[in-house]
């Protein structure tokens, strides 16, 4: 990616004791371009109404939510607006959705997660034990992987929904999900897709995809933090979620409780507008799918150098995928002899080189990893606005304590 497309983003031209800052952070969320800045603002300049009024601005917000929902079905392939919802975050979501699920659900009915999820696509499903569903776990293989044969052993005629990853937040693992999808169809059990950590690096296909649900954080691509759901047509309307008498009983109303956050929703059609900007074509999905081509092999590039870089300092041991994966997230986790984690921020950090320590929220995937005891380990990422010389100082910074 070039200047220009760098120049957008306000908060890479900040300078910190007169030198620039290195955001390896985007695994956490990614910085925002003017654009996004501007839609948010501009929403509150002329338009803070709340929905489904006689006036104006009543009118421009029902109409700035509509196309939002219409820009995001063609971010993720789906059939129609019709199809997202908008809410807080993905942790807030999937608990409303866990909720509503588990009302569908008998005792002795059966979950599967993963042990390498983040715990927003496991802790709501997790309590589903207290009305006695049966939440069992996929394994975890030591290089970072999921145990597909395990998923197909657990998988049963009392199996009612498989909750995964697409893309790991920590280890960078890309899982087969229309594997996971062709075994799912053969119990007839609905399938979840956590996309959070995989929407900001790929293009999403639903309906290729086949999945039933789908959940994914604009703060990831370049937006502000909104999650949204993709939820098959029909599919919600057959959910008893927790809703007020007052609100609309169907998709994609139903799970959304309250008055949403407009002025960052309008930041979210602004950040998918953003990434479409980048490509060519004729319909919003088609300069999506074509960006996207164009944001990978950027990413993929500086994904190898960093790979190679790490792999090459002797103290340091990469978790997860090696390079070779047939499809891996630029997003790399490792640790380093002598050194914990957070003692490895800090060095960074003291050359303005932003990186994360701990578990990031991927926390049973640390535990069977054996790295929780040790702080989990060090992370880093890139996405479209890194650059190649960032990467070399990210990885000299690095070699000194190698």
């Amino acid at each position: 990616m070039n200047d220009q497309f760098r120049s957008q983003f306000p908060a890479l031209a900040r300078l910190h004791q007169g030198k620039s800052l290195l955001y390896f952070d985007g695994p956490a969320g990614t910085q925002a371009p003017q654009s996004v800045i501007d839609a948010v603002s501009d929403y509150y300049k002329t338009c803070n109404a709340n929905t489904h009024g006689a006036f104006l601005t009543t009118h421009e917000s029902d109409d700035m939510i509509h196309h939002t929902r219409e820009a995001a079905a063609a971010l993720l392939g789906a059939e129609g607006g019709h199809t997202i919802s908008f809410g807080q975050n993905m942790t807030t979501l999937n608990f409303s959705l866990s909720r509503a699920i588990g009302r569908v659900l008998q005792p002795g009915d059966e979950v599967l997660i993963t042990q390498l999820d983040h715990e927003a696509n496991r802790g709501p499903w997790l309590a589903l034990r207290e009305q006695g569903i049966v939440v069992r776990e996929i394994k975890l293989r030591m290089d970072g992987t999921l145990n597909l044969e395990d998923l197909e052993a657990k998988l049963n005629h009392r199996t009612r929904l498989v909750a995964m990853g697409y893309a790991s937040n920590i280890f960078g693992t890309v899982n087969d999900v229309a594997h996971a999808r062709r075994l799912t169809y053969e119990v007839g059990a609905w399938l979840l897709v956590d996309a959070v950590h995989y929407a900001p690096h790929f293009p999403v296909d639903v309906q290729a995809l086949g999945c039933d649900f789908l959940l994914c954080s604009a703060y990831k691509f370049y937006g502000p933090h909104v999650g949204l759901l993709y939820s098959k047509p029909g599919l919600l309307d057959r959910l008893p979620t927790d809703r007020l008498r007052t609100a609309y009983q169907h998709a994609p109303y139903s799970i959304e409780t309250g008055t949403l956050n407009h002025a960052a929703i309008a930041g979210v059609k602004a950040a998918i507008d953003f990434i479409a900007s980048q490509g060519k074509g004729d319909s919003l999905r088609d300069r999506l799918l074509s960006a996207y081509g164009i944001i990978g092999a950027h990413e993929a590039a500086l994904a190898k150098l960093l790979y190679s870089g790490l792999s090459a300092i002797p103290a340091i041991s990469v978790k997860g995928p090696g390079i070779q994966a047939p499809m891996r997230a630029p997003t790399f986790s490792f640790t380093l002899t002598g050194k914990r984690p957070e003692a490895v921020c800090e060095h960074l950090a003291a050359r303005n080189i932003f990186a994360w320590d701990g578990h990031f929220y991927a926390i049973r995937a640390t535990e069977v990893m054996g790295l929780l005891e040790q702080g989990g380990v060090t992370r880093v990422g890139v996405v479209a606005y890194n650059t190649r010389e960032e990467v070399e100082l990210l990885l000299s910074a690095l070699d000194e304590l190698g």
